[in-house]
């Protein structure tokens, strides 16, 4: 490797960058509450470096003042917010209309067993695959009264959903995750221009997480596992007919329940088509899915006031309503980015890759780039945004090296997948957790063994493959 590559990875301000990550994950599982965890975490971020830039206790609050700006400006950010308002306003209006209650009575008629609305809920999230924020939302939304007529816990159905989340997405080419990465791919050049998804898709043989953590749902779910620690203890409290967990902070969506309107007539397909319309227009779109969500959502409301099933106050009601439910895991999700920008800042993911460099080779690349980010996106919760700093300097050391450049595709999507369905605060998880009607932190701890049950195996794979 050269200085450049060194270089790249150099701007950090060595242990001090990993410390406010460190502060959130022990606070946040002391406290229970990730949004105070993770601004706690930034503001011990911004402390260090004030202290290290002589900054004036005027100085640094005005410089965190601008960090959480900055992370209100973040493109990601104000996209995720767009998407998640309007995923929960078509939500709203699905509820509000009945047509979430009549399409589950119509899958309860073939579901019979508890085994029955596990294999449904795992099913269903594997056909929502073009994005994991439609599918963490959508089908939370839809199946936890059916999982909870066969006392199946809300932390169970959490780990259906979010399992098959971002892994689905990441392994199935017409995705998000596929638009996103396969542009990446051609930035750092692991790609010619104009081949970022076939070098994408060449990489989906050795994305191990992502399939390892589809299939160890089911063996999981339905017994052929044994239930480990917190999910074990969220099971027996279901099975003694307690599905819903005891909060530990109600959530916003309780506080402003949106309930079906009485006495209107209640059809499936204002189920069946806004769902379809999702992934259509999605592909329609080019995977671009705000303007999928825009589309659709104004069609719904079109056809639900055109067919007098609500009033044009009622509908826009519905949809402020929606849109409200999501405050609360939109605000961890800003506090997330909040600390990513402090983050940033400090260079955790620079100091890491740095710690990193002396052992890479071709052999151990693969290995090293899933071991090390995986941890980094863990414990940053970001999926996305950390890649765009890490894999210019994966990119280098891969062609340097001549390294297995699938392999090493599949090495860096499995790290972002394991941070994305493992992390205490990722979006997945809160969207996730939210849907199904629990907390981030109780989702999180009830699913993290198993996570990390895959993720050793997937470390295992790429060390034989090495």
């Amino acid at each position: 490797m050269d200085a450049s590559t060194v270089a790249a990875a150099a701007a950090h301000f060595g242990f001090w960058s990993v410390v406010p990550t460190l502060s959130v994950l022990v606070l946040a599982v002391t406290i229970h509450r990730p949004i105070e965890a993770l601004l706690f975490g930034a503001v011990i971020g911004q402390i260090i470096l004030a202290v290290i830039n002589h900054m004036g206790p005027t100085d640094a609050i005005v410089a965190y003042a601008n960090s959480t700006l900055a992370a209100l400006m973040d493109e990601d950010l104000a996209w995720v917010v767009l998407v998640c308002g309007a995923m929960g306003a078509m939500i709203g209006l699905l509820v509000r209309t009945g047509s979430v209650t009549v399409f589950m009575d119509k899958v309860a008629k073939r579901v019979h067993s508890r085994n029955g609305a596990i294999v449904a809920t795992w099913l269903m999230g594997i056909a929502v695959f073009v994005d994991d924020y439609l599918n963490a939302i959508a089908v939370g939304s839809t199946m936890k009264r059916l999982t909870d007529r066969y006392k199946v816990s809300r932390e169970m159905l959490a780990y259906l959903i979010d399992s098959t989340a971002a892994p689905v997405s990441v392994i199935i080419p017409i995705s998000t995750w596929a638009v996103f990465f396969g542009k990446l791919l051609e930035d750092v050049h692991l790609a010619p221009a104009g081949g970022g998804l076939h070098a994408y898709i060449s990489g989906i043989p050795y994305m191990f997480y992502a399939w390892l953590a589809v299939a160890l749902v089911p063996l999981v779910a339905l017994g052929k596992l044994p239930l480990i620690g917190p999910m074990k203890a969220a099971e027996a409290r279901a099975h003694a007919g307690h599905c819903v967990p005891p909060h530990k902070g109600k959530l916003v969506a309780e506080k402003h329940p949106i309930d079906e309107i009485e006495g209107r007539r209640r059809s499936i397909w204002l189920f069946i088509l806004p769902i379809a319309s999702l992934v259509g227009f999605t592909l329609y779109f080019n995977l671009e899915f705000l303007p999928a969500i825009y589309t659709t959502l104004t069609l719904t409301l079109i056809a639900i006031i055109g067919l007098r099933i609500l009033d044009h106050h009622d509908a826009f009601d519905t949809v402020l309503d929606g849109f409200r439910t999501m405050i609360e895991p939109l605000a961890i999700i800003f506090a997330a980015y909040v600390l990513k920008e402090i983050n940033g800042q400090l260079g955790l993911t620079e100091y890491v890759l740095e710690l990193a460099l002396p052992y890479m080779n071709a052999q151990t690349l693969p290995f090293i780039i899933f071991a090390i980010m995986g941890l980094v996106a863990f414990g940053t919760g970001s999926s996305w945004g950390m890649f765009v700093i890490a894999l210019p300097v994966i990119a280098e050391l891969a062609l340097k090296t001549n390294a297995n450049i699938p392999l090493v595709i599949g090495a860096t999507l499995s790290a972002s997948t394991f941070g994305s369905h493992a992390c205490l605060y990722a979006d997945a998880t809160v969207l996730t957790s939210h849907s199904c009607g629990c907390t981030s932190l109780q989702h999180a701890l009830t699913q993290l063994p198993y996570a990390v049950i895959t993720a050793i195996l997937a470390l295992t794979g790429f060390w034989l493959l090495a």
